[in-house]
């Protein structure tokens, strides 16, 4: 790992995740959350206030540990237990169907094998369990997926792997979950980088 990803970018990636689009969609997903809850790409722990009562553990899953160490910092406060795990998506180690909850906020665009890592997801989740997901991806103007296909190289590059490209209701789907709520809507950036899907999904 070079200089930029390790020490760099997961400050840039904290400083980007602060806007307040994304606190908006923050605010709106994850007061859902209960039980035993996992959070895939957990970052530098923006999610962790926004939380509610009904969490019992949090599970918070990142590869990266520079991230994770920023997250450390802000767990004071919060009124449930949290375990950090610097662990990839596609091997998440938790044992099968003891999560109540899975979340993912602005994960699925960079994980390698975003498929795998659902998969990994839908195997944790109990009978009942649920998949609360706020993600950015492929447009449905094609004159808005054609920038996003034109940029992605450069901005994979940049942003740690982000894709801009991925269509998330359809891997959520083929990943063996049924999509239980979807809103699709264009957040408060440049259009290439700002169609939202969030919602919830049980496996199938």
């Amino acid at each position: 790992m070079g200089f930029y990803a390790k020490w760099i970018l997961p400050r840039l990636t904290d400083l980007a995740m602060r806007n307040k689009e994304a606190t908006r969609y923050r605010a709106q997903l994850l007061p859902q959350a209960r039980g035993v809850t996992l959070e895939v790409g957990a970052g530098s722990g923006l999610n962790l206030p926004f939380y509610g009562p009904q969490v019992d553990r949090l599970y918070a899953v990142d590869p990266s540990e520079e991230l994770l160490r920023m997250a450390e910092k802000k767990v004071h406060g919060v009124a449930f237990s949290v375990q950090f795990l610097a662990r990839s998506a596609e091997e998440i180690p938790i044992d099968d169907r003891s999560i109540d909850t899975v979340v993912t906020t602005w994960t699925l665009c960079t994980i390698p094998d975003p498929l795998k890592a659902l998969a990994e997801m839908r195997r944790v989740l109990k009978p009942g369990g649920v998949l609360l997901f706020a993600e950015h991806g492929l447009a449905p103007e094609a004159s808005v997926q054609r920038w996003q296909r034109r940029l992605n190289p450069l901005w994979n590059k940049l942003a740690g792997g982000c894709n801009l490209d991925r269509k998330m209701d359809e891997l959520i789907r083929a990943a063996g979950f049924r999509i239980l709520e979807l809103t699709t809507e264009y957040a408060k950036a440049p259009r290439p980088m700002s169609y939202i899907y969030i919602g919830r999904a049980a496996p199938g």
